[in-house]
């Protein structure tokens, strides 16, 4: 009588991060001690900042080290913590703040963009994603249907679509950093500008660019559906 292999348990995958807790340690606590813990007879300017910052620093690498890889947004996320730590800290001008701001997803939408000319697109990987998708499944549908290369194409378009998120971003970043954020680094009047500036990033930034985004996904899926005559629902992983 045979017994039947043991199969080995798959590793448990660690997920990233949710929706709320993102928001919470990257926008909802800095913002609060920002605006109401930065006075003199609180926590003060400077301290008021380096905790504040401390927040999505700390929950920036804790990721990378629950994850077990490094990711190339998270670096860039601990990056300019790090960069406006500096500029509060060494009180250098306001107006560095503003380009540190449109600096992070400028440099993601020229990545974005720059690997649109390479074998590699991002957009692929981001909206093609193997954990999400049958990508076999969908590349022998398309190749059914003679529309695998028209296929590539609409990728392409939809990876113009989210480098040009990225650079609404970055414009709109500059623009709201340089509107709020004028006092001197050190002071309390700066601590709270921060934190104003954090506060509003959400409805001013985030939200026009995630519209432009998931404009992006639902193009790319409707595509899809269209290139291969089949429902999205069938390369879906279960």
């Amino acid at each position: 009588m045979t017994t039947p292999a043991s199969s080995s348990p798959r590793p448990v995958k660690q997920k990233k991060s949710g929706f709320l807790s993102n928001m919470i340690f990257n926008i909802v606590v800095p913002a609060v001690i920002l605006s109401r813990f930065s006075s003199e007879d609180t926590l003060g300017p400077v301290w008021g900042v380096v905790i504040a910052l401390a927040f999505p620093l700390l929950f920036g690498l804790w990721e990378l080290v629950k994850l077990g890889k490094v990711n190339f947004y998270s670096i860039l996320g601990i990056i300019s913590v790090m960069l406006t730590g500096g500029i509060s800290l060494l009180q250098l001008d306001p107006s560095y703040i503003a380009i540190k701001e449109a600096m992070i997803p400028a440099i993601i939408g020229i990545v974005v963009l720059v690997s649109q000319y390479t074998p590699f697109p991002l957009v692929k990987k981001l909206l093609i994603n193997p954990e999400l998708l049958d990508t076999e499944k969908l590349y022998q549908a398309l190749a059914k249907q003679s529309n695998r290369e028209l296929f590539e194409q609409r990728v392409a378009r939809a990876g113009y679509i989210v480098a040009a998120a990225f650079f609404v971003s970055a414009t709109l970043n500059y623009v709201l950093a340089k509107a709020i954020v004028v006092s001197q680094p050190g002071t309390t009047a700066y601590a709270e500008e921060l934190g104003r500036m954090t506060w509003l990033s959400y409805p001013v930034i985030v939200l026009p660019v995630m519209v432009m985004l998931m404009g992006a996904i639902i193009y790319m899926f409707s595509q899809i559906g269209k290139l291969t005559r089949q429902s999205l629902e069938d390369f879906i992983l279960q």
